[in-house]
C-alpha cells in the first residue's frame, strides 16, 4: 500500500504514496470513490484514475521473503484483491501455479500486460465474494484486502476463505494493523479481529510474527500469521500459539 513517494492527486495517478491514513491525498481520494459495502465500483474508479495508495509498483518484500524461505506449499495458490499482480508472480514456480483475482478489470488487465511473459500464473476478474473456482486452492495469500473491506464483510471474508481452501491449506495473512482511522478503508484492525472470524471455521495459527521487512511508513503496523485449515473432526487435536501479548 506505500512509499515515501509525494502524492499529487491533482497529477492523475495516485500511486503508493505516504501513509495510510487522512494526512495522504491518495487515502483521502481513495475513500472518496470508495463506498462502504458497494465498493466494487469505486475500486474500478480507483485503477481508472490512478488513485491506488496501497500498490508499490513491485512485490512486497515480505512475499519476496516468505518465497526465499522455502517454506511455502507448492500446489495452486489464489491471490484475492490482486492489484497490479506482483505478488502474484513472486509466488509463482517451485511447483506453484497461483491465480490473481480481482474485482476490478483495469487492474487485471495491467497485471495481464506487463506479466505476459510469466508462466504458472493466471489473472481472474470476478467477485471474491460470488467467484466459483473448479477446485480450492492449496495456499491464498491476503494483504491489503482483509483491511480494505467494510468491516461487516469479514464473517464473510472468513466464509469465502473457508471454502476456497482446501482442508490442510495454509492461509497466510499479512496483516496491517492501523488503530488510529476515523474511516477506511483500510479500516481499524487486530488481529484479534482476524481470530474471531477464523477460529470458529477451524483455522489455526502456526505461526505470527512482526513483519521485519515492512516498507515505509507502515513499519511497526505489520504481522505476517501462517493459519492452517484443520480438516474436519482434527480440532480438537489442534493448538494454537499464544496470542496474549500480540
Amino acid at each position: 500500500m506505500a512509499s515515501t513517494a509525494v502524492a499529487d492527486v491533482n497529477a492523475g495517478s495516485v500511486a503508493a504514496t505516504g501513509p495510510l491514513d487522512a494526512s495522504n491525498p491518495g487515502v483521502v481520494r481513495m475513500r472518496q470513490l470508495v463506498d462502504g459495502q458497494q465498493a466494487a465500483d469505486g475500486w474500478s474508479r480507483c485503477w481508472e484514475q490512478g488513485v491506488t495508495p496501497w500498490d508499490l509498483g513491485e512485490p512486497t518484500p515480505a512475499v519476496v521473503k516468505l518465497v526465499r524461505s522455502g517454506t511455502l506449499p507448492a500446489g495452486s495458490v489464489l491471490v484475492p484483491g490482486c492489484g497490479g499482480g506482483h505478488d502474484v508472480v513472486a509466488l509463482s514456480g517451485a511447483g506453484r501455479f497461483v491465480v490473481g483475482l480481482d474485482v476490478c478489470d483495469t487492474a487485471i488487465q495491467k497485471a495481464k500486460q506487463w506479466s505476459s511473459s510469466s508462466t504458472d500464473v493466471a489473472f481472474v476478474n470476478a467477485d471474491f465474494f460470488t467467484w466459483a473456482p473448479p477446485e480450492p486452492f492449496h495456499l491464498i495469500f491476503d494483504y491489503t484486502f482483509f483491511c480494505a473491506l467494510d468491516p461487516s464483510l469479514r464473517p464473510a471474508w472468513a466464509a469465502r476463505m473457508n471454502e476456497l481452501l482446501r482442508p490442510g491449506g495454509e492461509l497466510v495473512t499479512l496483516m496491517y494493523l492501523p488503530q488510529d482511522q476515523d474511516s477506511g478503508p483500510p479500516y481499524n484492525t487486530a488481529v484479534l479481529d482476524y481470530e474471531q472470524v477464523l477460529k470458529p471455521l477451524g483455522f489455526v495459527i502456526a505461526s505470527i510474527e512482526d513483519n521485519d521487512v515492512a516498507v515505509e511508513p507502515r513499519k511497526g503496523l505489520e504481522k505476517i500469521a501462517r493459519w492452517k485449515k484443520i480438516p474436519h473432526g482434527a480440532e480438537k487435536a489442534a493448538s494454537d500459539l499464544p496470542t496474549n501479548a500480540l
